[in-house]
């Protein structure tokens, strides 16, 4: 499918891509770890052989200069979303071509399939607004809650208490990383390189709430 932008270097990206046929992409701990893993090794122009790095830790690995700056991404079992600023030319194309090759020979093998993985090429979204790029942190962050309430935006009948719970325990998002920056996978992120919206943990914590409390957020 053609692409209605081109991606450029300095800008920032919503990437997004779900299982052929909606299936779920995300079985095991296993599976979310491996996507993980890649999503910091695969962010680089160095080529790799998984086994030989598997039980290294990330910091230990050279992957070479990033090739995208990833500010916030989230797992869900069909379908994924990450938020980058591309700072290598031609660095997001090599990236997800990475990411999403080497998971799904990883998946395919682990699970005994054969085929596509994924529906088709991955999505992109250009972030050209301030505004936009701020909102996809609360997007991505709080996808998770459509696992306890599915109807919650449009219902607006979520707990405040439970959604924050919940997202407070969701492995396999940043939310965590921002909460806490020596988690494991804090290294996955580049802050840095996008403008600094949130003064400390509780505005980032708050600021989530907010969207919760109003449902103001298209899920």
């Amino acid at each position: 499918m053609e692409r209605k932008h081109v991606i450029s270097e300095g800008e920032y990206y919503h990437l997004y891509n779900r299982g052929v046929e909606k299936r779920n992409i995300f079985l095991t701990q296993e599976d979310h770890k491996r996507f993980e893993r890649l999503l910091y090794i695969a962010n680089g122009p160095e080529s790799f052989v998984f086994r030989d790095i598997e039980r290294k830790d990330l910091k230990d690995i050279d992957r070479g200069e990033p090739l995208v700056a990833i500010a916030a991404w989230v797992l869900m079992p069909n379908h994924f979303h990450i938020l980058v600023k591309e700072i290598t030319e031609g660095g997001t194309t090599m990236f997800m071509r990475k990411l999403c090759t080497g998971y799904s020979s990883y998946f395919n093998k682990r699970h005994n399939r054969v085929g596509p993985l994924f529906q088709g090429r991955y999505r992109s979204q250009h972030v050209s607004e301030d505004t936009h790029l701020k909102y996809l942190f609360a997007y991505i962050h709080l996808n998770p809650l459509k696992l306890i309430e599915p109807t919650w935006k449009e219902s607006g009948s979520m707990d405040v208490v439970k959604a924050k719970k919940f997202i407070s325990t969701y492995k396999h998002s940043s939310y965590l990383s921002y909460m806490d920056a020596n988690r494991e996978e804090s290294i996955l992120l580049t802050k840095s390189e996008f403008p600094e919206y949130f003064s400390d943990k509780k505005d980032f914590e708050d600021f989530h709430s907010d969207f919760i409390s109003f449902s103001d957020i298209d899920t």
